[in-house]
This record gives structure tokens, sequence and C-alpha cells, in this order.
């Protein structure tokens, strides 16, 4: 199914420009809608508008009382977007600075995984024709300032995006107080911020049609110095530009129903508390084989998957240098990983048996502990899954505690004791089912999936804790049957 579209422009005195512009945006061989909002421009456009809405169905005029800003303007054009459940909306000036023609080729960029697309006027030379000397000054040392002062090397203060608001939290945008120029770096900042995957195309821009530039020296100057604010800001308080993290309840809660939210609830038992402890020392020693290996497997700003995620306490730090996803069927385990990962990009309850996410939507998936929990029908389908997210080539990296590990020799010791002492069974968590026994049933799994084996550790390293296991995503090919797995316990 086609996503719903919407194509946006802001208007002040453009009568000159709109009659035409509206006749090729209705032009375009898209399906999408077209929304201007003008604000009580003096020489009639917005009853220019108003006869290009009553002429083509596609067309909807907003008319504003006085000139309120341009990121005003934009920001009410996204609150309709939402507001009327559109999947993608594209930005625009309607001054002709923007071609129609350029829409398509922003659409075509946008591939799986990403979630702006900028026409950029930075990536090729010559990209600026007829421009003034003053306005080629303040864009060019506009975009100096970006890239310096907010680490942005995008082109930070052009209107002409697409974003997919299917993937963009709504609240983000509720972050951005700009209502002038500044609108448009303060909300690209924010977006990278949030981890946001941003993709450029380049674009060439003449000078204005009819008219003068409304971007004036003064409002050049106002810029400069609120870019300087979101700098000082960002260097004292980097939590201001992150949203709060929370489960997505765009769907159904999940149930789940092996006790993974009793197993994630902060109240324990004395043996509780003791298991606790031992568990933190081993996810300390996952920690940094998770960190070396996800080095070596997975590029920065590689967009990750992790599935299974739990607490999320081994992947502090991540967050940093990739754009992390992480899913959990316990709505209890993602408060957790919320609060102990606030720059996550995202957080989402769902089930690992059916992921919500596109084919070919991440650079690379992890997952720590959580195949052991399953029967092999079920792990060739979580494989299975994750092989239909990762893109050609992606990485996976599995954590699979081994049938002699120390962790399965600790937990089978400490049961046995507690067995003997209070004269019945203590359950830690829940069952693990299936642990690994060889390098070669782990290459038979990820060959069955569609993956590569790519490496295989299991050492003194990092204590035996568990199995670490790389595999590459290959085309799919009739997969051969599963090997069989042992059926022991072992501590997550």
């Amino acid at each position: 199914m086609s996503p719903r579209r919407l194509i946006f422009a802001p208007t002040y005195n453009e009568n000159r420009n709109v009659e035409r512009l509206c006749a090729e945006l209705v032009a375009l061989p898209l399906a999408a809608d077209i929304l201007f909002v003008d604000d009580g421009s003096p020489d009639g456009t917005g009853a220019t508008l108003d006869a290009l809405a009553r002429r083509h169905p596609r067309v909807t005029v907003i008319h504003r009382k006085g000139k309120l800003g341009i990121g005003s303007a934009h920001s009410e054009g996204i609150a309709y977007a939402y507001d009327r459940g559109y999947d993608q909306l594209v930005t625009m000036d309607a001054d002709f600075s923007h071609s129609p023609a350029d829409i398509p080729r922003l659409i075509a960029a946008h591939a799986p995984g990403v979630d702006v697309v900028v026409g950029s006027r930075y990536l090729e030379s010559d990209s600026l024709p007829g421009w003034s000397p003053h306005r080629l000054f303040l864009t060019q040392f506009g975009h100096f300032l970006t890239r310096t002062f907010l680490r942005m090397p995008y082109d930070a203060s052009g209107a002409l995006r697409l974003y997919d608001l299917r993937r963009i939290p709504r609240e983000l945008f509720d972050l951005v107080t700009a209502r002038a120029y500044a609108f448009f770096f303060e909300s690209l900042f924010i977006l990278c911020r949030n981890g946001v995957c941003i993709r450029e195309i380049p674009i060439v821009l003449p000078a204005r049609v009819y008219g003068n530039s409304k971007l004036t020296l003064r409002e050049g100057i106002r810029s400069g110095r609120f870019l300087l604010k979101l700098f000082t800001d960002d260097t004292r308080h980097r939590d201001r530009f992150v949203r709060a993290r929370r489960v997505d309840t765009l769907r159904p809660a999940l149930s789940e129903t092996q006790g993974w939210d009793a197993y994630w609830s902060e109240k324990r038992t004395t043996l509780g508390v003791v298991y606790d402890l031992v568990a933190r020392a081993y996810r300390r020693v996952i920690r940094r084989n998770l960190r070396r290996y996800a080095g070596r497997s997975f590029a920065a700003g590689a967009r990750l998957l992790h599935a299974g995620c739990g607490s999320g306490q081994v992947d502090q730090g991540l967050h940093a240098r990739y754009r992390i996803t992480a899913v959990d069927i316990s709505e209890r385990a993602l408060t957790l990983y919320a609060r102990n990962n606030r720059l996550a990009n995202r957080i989402e309850q769902a089930s690992i048996f059916d992921l919500p996410f596109e084919a070919a939507t991440f650079d690379g998936a992890y997952n720590l502990g959580v195949l052991e929990h399953f029967r092999r029908d079920e792990i060739r389908h979580i494989l299975g899954e994750l092989h239909r997210v990762l893109r050609p080539g992606g990485k996976l990296v599995v954590f699979w505690p081994h049938r002699r590990g120390s962790s399965v020799l600790f937990l089978r010791a400490l049961r046995h004791l507690l067995r003997g002492v209070l004269g019945r069974e203590q359950k830690f968590h829940p069952d693990e089912v299936s642990l690994l026994g060889s390098r070669e049933e782990a290459a038979e799994f990820l060959d069955a999936a569609g993956f590569v084996l790519r490496e295989y550790y299991f050492g003194i390293r990092d204590l035996f804790v568990q199995c670490v296991i790389v595999g590459e995503k290959r085309e799919r090919r009739l997969a051969p049957s599963l090997p069989r797995l042992s059926t022991q316990t072992t501590i997550a």
C-alpha cells in the first residue's frame, strides 16, 4: 500500500508564485495532498490559494492572522500532518528556490531505515546560482556554524525535507521552540540528538523568481544567537533535547507467559538479592564482551536492534555510538531499560516472534541470553525474524550460554545447595531449556536461518560465561534440519 503523503509550503506575499507552484505540484506523478499555510499575505496570496483549492480537491489552505514566522508555519504544517494520519510529509519553500521536480528524488531516497531526507545545497559545487552576495554569505556562514557548534554535517537551514512520520515520534517536534528561521536547524538538531536517521540528496537552488529574500541580515543575526544558545544549552543540559523514553503504546499491549515481568520486578527476596549480586558481576563481563564484538561488527552510527533487551544494563554507553532500537515482551523490562538508557533511539514492546519492522530496516542486531529460553522450533522462528529485518550483509551478534559454561555450573551448584538446605527447588528466572554445545551447532542454527557464521568464541577471556556468535546475513535458501539442544538451565 502506498504511504499517505502530504506536500506542505508556507506562504507570505507569494501571489506571483503560488499558481504556477500549485500547477506543478498537482502535475507530479504522485499520490499526494497539498497544504498551504498563508500568514495573511497583503498581496492577495490567500485569495489566490482559495481559488486553487476550489479548483483542485487535493489542495487545502490554512489562513493565519498576520506574519507569525516561517518556523511556526512549519510547526503548524507538521501538526496538521500528524493529526490527519499522513505517513510522509514533504516540506518546501513557495518561491521556486525549491523545484517541485526534486520531490520525487526525495521520495526515491527514502530507503528502509531512513527517517528524514534533506535536500542539500552543499553536496555539489555551483548549487546556488544567482544568489546575492549577502544572502550567499549568510547561508554559507550559517552552514559553518551548524557544522562547528551543533556537529551536524547536514544542510540544516534548508526547508526541502521529507519526514517519515511513522518513524519519528511526534514528541520530538514538541521540543522545538524556534518560530522563525532557526526552526530549521533546531528541529534537525533535535532529530539528530534523538538518533533519527538522516540522508541527504544534492539539489540546486537558484535565486528567487519574484520578490525579495525574507532572510534579512537582522534575522540572520537573531538565528546565529539562537544557534549559540542551543550549543550552550546542549553543553550544560544534554537531556534538554532528548525526549523522555517510554514504551511505545501505538499497538495493543502484549502479554508474556514466561514470567519476565515478575523477574524484572524490583521486589526481591533475600535469595533474589544474592542472585542479583552474582548476575551483576556476570553482566560486567557481558558488557565488556558486547562492546568488543559490537565494535568489530557494527560501524559507528549503525542502526541496531536489541531483540529481547531486558533492563538494558549492558547497553549503557552504546547509544552514543549506535542508533539502538530496543524491544522486549516485558513492559516492566522496558521501563527499566528506559531508565538505564535515556539516549535510546526507540523503545518498544514487541514479540521477537513478530517484530514490528519492515524488511531490511536494521544494519545489525544483537541478542543477549535469550535463545536459551526457547525450543529449537521457536529459535528457528526468532532467527528467521532477525534475518528478515536485517539489511543484506547485516551482522547478528548472539550471546548464548554453553552447556559447560561457568554460569551453568554455578547455577547448578547453587540450586543443588539450596535444594539440600531448603528442601525445595529454587527458581530465580524463567526456564532456560536450550543450551549450546559447540561451534558446529551454532553454525548449523545460523545456516538454517540464512546466516553465515563469521565468529565464534567460548573461552577464558570472558570466564567461559557464554558463547559469542557473530553471523552475517546472506540470501535465504532451503534450510536444513536444526540440531538437537541440551536441556539444562543457566544464569541470565
